[in-house]
């Protein structure tokens, strides 16, 4: 649980909350007269109980990374490994993470016992290490990888962590008046709505009082608080991290409480984004909850028809085609939230989608089905698409993909399909009850068709996580601690000079010949986990790896070496090697305005840039006016270049370069016609003086 504190402020818990956790463990788990029941049911019972309460306040990206961390094994092979060897097993695995050592021996028990008897071991295959290939060479797969091998040692639960549900009211029955009740905050969500339900529903609302933190409001919350601990009133502070001078004050009245003895009834409840300066000790006394959206279609529909109180959901008069309706709402939102997942090729723009267009929606759709007999469909989707939903989106692109799938999803009364996939139907009419279980039985993942993606789309996206997943594991590791840009040949210069000064300092720091500072232990930390140390950073901007960025600093070095010793531009240009391409294309636009005296900033000669693939794999000698580029690439796509478009990428294919292309410099003076344009198949986005068409 300490480990957790690596990856979040926030993440922070006491010995006396987990000693409170086991009593409760002790109480309410199974009873047995056998010792070896009784102990096995009180350690399943409490690994459960570890993993439900800490994960209601994790954020969704860390909650595997919890399952994972949490599955200690016992010697599976106790018969014939000794527990000597079993420690060193587990000391490697901790040395080489997520190498798989440890679960191939719960997998591979009988082939690494045959191992372990040969007479020559070290000319025998070793068996299982499956997690250590998936992660070589798939490393799209890991997390599924990860979400088997916890399901094999703990069991399916502790992959699909519970949703955070108010309305059930156990977060109350756990606390005590003594405990804060703590909501992590995500953007663009707010618990306040789901508070007031709840104190609804518990007989308190007579009772509730809420205040917004920030300037002045200190002594109103803690009158409020003194108040409620004489009279057993819930207290409700919102935005804690905007008043982070009060938080000491606000801490030495929390561990007051237990002198004070507070009413029973009395609630403590706080919210703050995550900040490093929200005192620990209120952190590890409270009870923490993050209001993060699930993650999956089948964790967000199922938290949504949760939020549905049986009295919402029986309120319409047209019971049959709200049930429908609101199913399908369900989906639509879900899916809107999941796209994101795919990045760039999910939305052009991300956008925070929040409950409240869910709770908007849905009350629009109930009202509008009891209003008119006829209910007129294009004002409702034009409300929920264009203006509740609609109100994020700012890209065209994006507009027209969600009122597609507004007028797919809401032209279904006399249709039960939501997609080309078979699972994905909307179930009979029945109870509230009966649509939960038809949520549950859905997939626990998500095929990417059900998005209209290519399936290397998916892969894109568990890449990236499987990066973050890794970068998260690596920040937990014990055994560490935790700009302007200079542009072209000069910049590189300067960062190859530091680069080598960096490491020769590092060198001698590690020898003993000088103290380490600060700065020298972050850089080996960098190199030890394959990061590019932020002091190189500073010449330009990049996300690759250290392996994957040295191997591009050559390349960009050779490049301008090269047209430095020779003093002619080169005849095919890396567009990828300049710190600002963009930079680049404005100095090519420059020296044709000078070569024909254009003078490029009136608007009668304003200058703009055309493009032409150029199908040859060599270039003998540099175009006459513009210059060929090389090192674009494409995504999500491919190109023929026998039959000169665009198809669908190979699997396993994230992107596609480009042929080199003829970036030709011409006046803005006529718009280019139909009939000679082919088709308009890339833009450089956010560049007005760039154009790009594919000529016949």
């Amino acid at each position: 649980l300490n480990d957790m504190g690596c990856l979040d402020p926030m993440y922070q818990f006491s010995l006396d909350a987990y000693i409170e956790l086991f009593n409760l463990s002790i109480e309410k788990s199974a009873f047995s007269e056998k010792l070896e029941e009784r102990i096995g049911s009180l350690n399943s019972y409490h690994t459960y109980a570890v993993y439900r309460t800490t994960c209601r306040g994790l954020f969704e990206a860390h909650k595997l990374l919890f399952s994972f961390h949490i599955n200690q094994m016992n010697n599976p092979c106790s018969s014939w490994l000794p527990d000597s060897c079993w420690d060193n097993i587990t000391e490697l695995d901790k040395l080489f993470r997520l190498c798989g050592i440890v679960s191939s021996f719960q997998l591979s028990s009988r082939k690494w016992n045959a191992w372990f008897i040969s007479a020559e071991p070290e000319n025998s295959p070793l068996p299982g290490l499956v997690m250590l290939i998936v992660r070589s060479l798939r490393p799209d797969r890991v997390s599924f990888c990860i979400t088997s091998f916890i399901i094999q040692n703990l069991g399916s639960r502790f992959v699909e962590p519970p949703p955070l549900d108010m309305k059930e009211a156990s977060v109350v029955e756990e606390s005590t008046s003594c405990t804060p009740l703590i909501f992590v905050l995500s953007p663009g969500v707010d618990p306040t709505g789901a508070l007031v339900q709840l104190a609804d529903s518990s007989g308190m609302t007579q009772h509730f009082h809420a205040l917004s933190l920030g300037q002045g409001q200190a002594p109103i919350a803690k009158k409020l608080i003194e108040e409620g601990v004489k009279n057993g009133h819930w207290v409700f502070l919102a935005n804690c991290h905007l008043s982070l001078s009060w938080m000491p004050e606000l801490d030495e009245l929390i561990k007051r409480l237990q002198l004070l003895k507070p009413h029973p009834n009395f609630r403590l409840w706080l919210s703050s984004s995550p900040h490093p300066e929200f005192p620990i000790t209120i952190l590890q006394a409270g009870i923490k909850m993050t209001t993060e959206p699930p993650k999956g279609m089948k964790a967000n529909m199922m938290r949504l028809f949760k939020l549905v109180t049986e009295t919402q959901f029986s309120r319409c008069f047209k019971a049959g085609p709200y049930r429908k309706l609101l199913f399908s709402l369900c989906f639509f939102h879900s899916l809107l939230q999941e796209r994101k997942k795919f990045q760039q090729l999910g939305w052009n723009v991300v956008y925070d989608f929040n409950h409240s267009d869910f709770e908007v929606s849905e009350n629009l759709l109930c009202f509008y089905l009891d209003k008119y007999e006829h209910t007129p469909w294009d004002a409702l989707k034009h409300l929920i698409a264009d203006i509740i939903y609609g109100g994020h989106v700012t890209d065209q692109w994006d507009r027209r993909l969600l009122t597609t799938y507004m007028d797919d999803f809401f032209s279904l009364l006399f249709s039960v399909r939501l997609s080309s996939l078979p699972t994905y139907v909307i179930p009979a009419e029945g109870p509230q009850h009966s649509y939960r279980l038809h949520i549950q039985a859905l997939p626990s993942t998500e095929h990417p068709e059900l998005f209209g993606q290519h399936p290397n789309a998916d892969i894109a996206s568990q890449i990236a996580e499987t990066k973050t997943l890794f970068d998260n594991l690596l920040s937990m590791q014990p055994q560490f601690s935790s700009s302007s840009t200079s542009g072209g040949a000069h910049g590189l210069m300067l960062l190859c000079l530091g680069c080598r000064s960096s490491l020769l300092e590092l060198e001698n720091g590690i020898k003993g010949f000088v103290v380490m500072s600060s700065r020298m232990e972050q850089t080996f930390t960098c190199i030890y986990e394959g990061r590019v140390p932020p002091l190189w950073q500073k010449a330009y901007p990049s996300l690759k790896p250290l392996a994957a960025w040295t191997r591009d600093l050559h390349q960009r070095v050779a490049q301008f070496g090269q047209w430095a010793n020779t003093t002619q531009p080169p005849t095919l240009f890396w567009l990828s090697g300049f710190t600002s391409p963009n930079g680049f294309l404005t100095a090519v636009l420059q020296s044709y305005a000078r070569q024909y005296n254009v003078r490029a900033h009136t608007q009668k000669d304003r200058l703009m840039l055309l493009f032409m693939l150029y199908l040859c794999s060599f270039l003998l000698l540099p175009c006459q006016d513009g210059v060929f580029v090389q090192g674009l690439f494409l995504e999500g796509a491919s190109w023929d270049i026998q039959n000169c478009c665009l198809v669908e990428p190979a699997p396993m294919q994230m992107v596609c370069p480009i042929p080199a292309i003829h970036f030709k410099p011409v006046k803005r003076r006529r718009k280019v016609s139909k009939s000679e344009l082919l088709e308009t198949f890339f833009f450089l986005h956010q560049s007005a003086t760039i154009v790009f068409f594919l000529f016949r």
